[in-house]
């Protein structure tokens, strides 16, 4: 294990989070496809998928702030390293972050850095930057990459031993990528 059991959650969680935004990428490097947080429904199924726990407003509003940390999220995965450390803590800043254990559901003792009756987009946000912090603590940050795939733009985290992950989990991407190079050694060939 390279970070605790809920850094690696929660990283797992803000990957994501960032993935549910469009990941295809034209010709013309934008990303297209389809957003799949768009309506209460589609976020009310993320959460459960990720099994983010306290209150929720189930409105338009909390819809429109998760996209909006979705975004941070982003610029923070693919950014410097101390430019990433600034928004990490501007995130923790913003939430009047206070770092606690707590113990709730199936999950044993673990880090909250806020109240659990804090907006959702403010809980997932500080769940992820606390995650981060071990991150660039850990000298890590290479860790956190944009699919190798020259059509995606999905968020990966290389959580392997050797850092040699490199295509994401939202697609075939990896095994695209894999039969093309199967294909193009046996055309060499023949």
């Amino acid at each position: 294990m390279i970070f605790s059991h809920d850094t690696e959650v929660a990283l797992l969680s803000a990957a994501n989070l960032i993935n549910t935004a469009p990941t295809s990428v034209d010709e013309s490097n934008s990303a297209t496809g389809p957003d799949r947080l768009e309506t209460v429904a589609d976020l009310d199924a993320f959460v459960k998928q990720e099994q983010f726990s306290g209150s929720r407003e189930h409105s338009a509003d909390e819809v429109a702030a998760v996209r909006e940390v979705r975004q941070e999220l982003r610029r923070i995965f693919t950014a410097d390293e101390a430019t990433a450390a600034n928004m990490i803590n501007e995130l923790l800043a913003k939430a009047h972050a206070l770092p606690q254990l707590v113990r709730h559901d199936q999950w044993d003792w673990h880090l909250h850095a806020t109240a659990q009756a804090a907006p959702l987009a403010q809980r997932m946000g500080v769940e992820a930057a606390m995650a981060l912090v071990d991150v660039i603590r850990g000298k890590e940050l290479e860790r956190l990459k944009v699919c190798a795939a020259p059509d995606c733009s999905a968020v990966v985290i290389d959580l392997s031993k050797n850092r040699s992950r490199r295509y994401c989990d939202t697609g075939n991407c990896g095994n695209r990528a894999h039969v093309a190079a199967y294909r193009r050694r046996k055309s060499a060939v023949e």
